[in-house]
């Protein structure tokens, strides 16, 4: 057993990605009783919802799960530029017969300034906890290091990677610019470098002390070898589970995966406000009419594009939801997580062998 998964205490290099609004407890706890890790987000709930969702785990596993925590900048309001958008928004809403919010709320909390949230996971003291969009402060970390928790934190570059391993972080998940799902960038403001999962990866093995997960766009057993080929340490899959049955994707994502839609992801800020990638749907359609600065800000956009996904699924339209996909969509399978686990191993152990011939 490699030194990662020794201190992660799992024993298959396969972490399932803490997808918030898609992985569940039920999710979490079937791939780590299979010897993976299991993970929850809980960046789109509170305290107490987070609460709840590690009790879930519990109650169906003994094994230790990941906890994912969104550390973006906390939301500053800006009124002309919110109000912009949901003019531009006003229209579609009207093809729907629904009329807009009035004005974009700050739907969801960041870590670095939730102080309910780190006082809970001090109690719980789940196994693991990992960051996204960023790094909480040196005290919160320290908190977590002086509970026994593993922390893990996630990199688009070569110098927020550098970050991580300085404040102290035990792994790096090196997410490369294929994964399905919201960018880690730590300055959304900054240009994006779109470093691919494999140069990433490579680049992070050679440059950094501490272990490297893989993630984006690995799908499959041969795609987990490749990333431990390289040097990580274990990788994250994400889309590979969004179709699985105790995934709480809406019924219509899952099928435009299942479906020839998969063929096609796209890099978008329209949904949320941050770029992620997606579907291509109607809602991405939006989004390349618009210049970046037009989008409202994180998450004040995703109050609207979930106003808006409402209102069309109201009426029987499913195309402007936030169907996250990786750019390797098309293989994926709706197999049962634990399943599915299974399979991946499988898969990896014939790939490493013919590796080694």
């Amino acid at each position: 057993m490699n030194a990662l998964l020794q201190k992660l205490g799992i024993s298959l290099p396969i972490i399932q990605a803490p997808m918030a609004g898609t992985s569940t407890p039920a999710m979490a706890a079937a791939v780590s009783n299979a010897g993976g890790l299991g993970s929850i987000g809980v960046g789109a709930t509170d305290a107490k919802g987070a609460r709840d969702m590690i009790a879930g785990i519990r109650a169906a596993s003994n094994r230790g799960f990941n906890v994912n925590l969104f550390c973006h900048k906390p939301a500053v309001a800006d009124g002309p530029r919110e109000a912009g958008w949901i003019e531009k928004l006003r229209p579609v809403f009207a093809q729907y017969g629904a009329e807009p919010p009035k004005q974009l709320r700050e739907i969801y909390k960041s870590f670095v300034e939730d102080d309910e949230m780190l006082a809970m996971l001090l109690a719980e003291r789940p196994a693991i906890v990992s960051f996204h969009f960023g790094l909480p402060s040196a005290d919160r970390i320290a908190a977590f290091k002086q509970a026994g928790i593993v922390l893990l934190a996630s990199a688009t570059n070569l110098a927020d990677a550098r970050a991580v391993a300085a404040a102290g972080i035990d792994a790096v998940v090196a997410q490369g610019y294929e994964a399905g799902g919201h960018r880690g960038v730590f300055d959304q403001d900054a240009p994006d470098e779109e470093l691919g999962t494999m140069a990433l990866t490579r680049l992070l093995v050679r440059e950094l002390s501490i272990p490297v997960i893989a993630a984006g766009g690995i799908m499959d057993g041969a795609g987990i070898a490749a990333a431990l080929v390289l040097g990580a340490g274990a990788a994250q899959l994400g889309t590979a589970f969004v179709a699985c049955p105790e995934s709480s994707a809406d019924p219509a994502h899952k099928k435009l995966l299942l479906g020839a839609g998969a063929e096609h992801t796209i890099m978008t800020q329209a949904i949320s406000g941050r770029p992620a990638r997606s579907l291509a749907n109607k809602f991405t359609a939006i989004g390349q009419t618009v210049s970046r600065g037009q989008i409202a800000g994180y998450p004040m956009a995703y109050d609207a594009g979930k106003a808006l996904n409402a209102a069309a699924k109201a009426k029987g339209e499913t195309g402007f939801g936030a169907q996250w996909a990786g750019q390797a969509a098309p293989l994926a399978r709706a197999l049962p997580a634990g399943e599915l686990v299974t399979q991946l191993k499988a898969e990896m152990d014939a790939a490493l062998k013919r590796v080694a011939v």
